[in-house]
């Protein structure tokens, strides 16, 4: 499955968690539903998947975490915020950056509209 067929699944299992939960709630509680739902929607998804950050060919003791990875393809980091700033926008990039991957949402679960919410973010894709 491609990206972009990917994230399409993933803005449905969004849709769905918001749903039923609406916004407002602390960004684990938005974590543990999106899992769910995207386990039921037959995606394999890994949260809190550490990534290493290597310096001049060394592994530097310090790591990042990605709050969810799915399918081993797209990067999903969850706010529960009242504005996303560039420095989420920019936290994200990295994180594409480091892993080599080349795709990611960054999403808002603290906003009544969640279609504002969702932001793509590509990296040479």
């Amino acid at each position: 499955m491609k990206e972009n067929d990917i994230s399409y699944k993933i803005r449905g299992a969004i849709y769905c968690v918001y749903n039923e939960l609406g916004h407002g709630l602390l960004e684990s509680v938005y974590e543990a539903a999106l899992i769910y739902q995207l386990k039921k929607d037959g995606l394999k998804v890994e949260s809190q998947v550490p990534i290493d950050i290597v310096y001049d060919g060394k592994i530097l003791p310090v790591s990042y975490r990605l709050d969810l990875l799915v399918e081993d393809k797209v990067i999903v980091e969850l706010k529960s915020v009242d504005v996303i700033t560039n420095v989420h926008k920019k936290q994200l990039l990295t994180y594409l950056k480091i892993t080599g991957l080349h795709l990611g949402l960054l999403v808002n679960f603290n906003i009544e509209n969640i279609n504002l919410g969702i932001i793509r973010i590509a990296n040479n894709l």
